[in-house]
């Protein structure tokens, strides 16, 4: 991927009830990143660099990440859902089967369930990682 696209998934939006993170973004860009909530800023420092490293993105953590694992526990009590794309096989009258990208969007342990294999076979990326404001302000720092 060139430096461009990349960069598109580097964004941290926020409405009433969510806070959306671009899976691009490292610990480290996230913890410099001004328009990141403060309190997922502490989170980071005081609980998910115990298990990951700064240079680690929010995509290669979700991907590879194990049910059981200290950065799940976290991100489960924060409600965690994956947004990703997924090649999926359609039926076309005109154009018969073909494998096409789907988004779909997965609570963080209904996606931890999805075998690696399975995720590579899939050709699976992860687009974005959505946080639940109710459950990061309940969180005790």
């Amino acid at each position: 991927m060139n430096g461009k696209v990349g960069e598109a998934y580097k964004y941290v939006l926020q409405d009433t009830s969510r806070v959306s993170l671009g899976a691009k973004y490292s610990y480290g860009e996230l913890l410099e990143d001004t328009s990141c909530p403060f309190k997922f800023q502490t989170i980071i420092q005081h609980y998910i660099l115990k298990d990951a490293d700064p240079s680690d993105t929010l995509e290669s953590v979700f991907y590879y990440m194990e049910k059981g694992s200290f950065s799940y526990k976290t991100y489960y009590q924060l409600k965690a859902r994956v947004k990703y794309s997924r090649l999926t096989e359609v039926k076309s009258l005109l154009k018969g089967r073909r494998k096409v990208y789907r988004e779909y969007t997965s609570k963080l342990e209904e996606f931890v369930q999805i075998p690696l294999e399975e995720k590579k076979e899939d050709g699976i990326y992860i687009q974005e990682i959505i946080l639940s404001k109710l459950a990061m302000m309940g969180f005790t720092v």
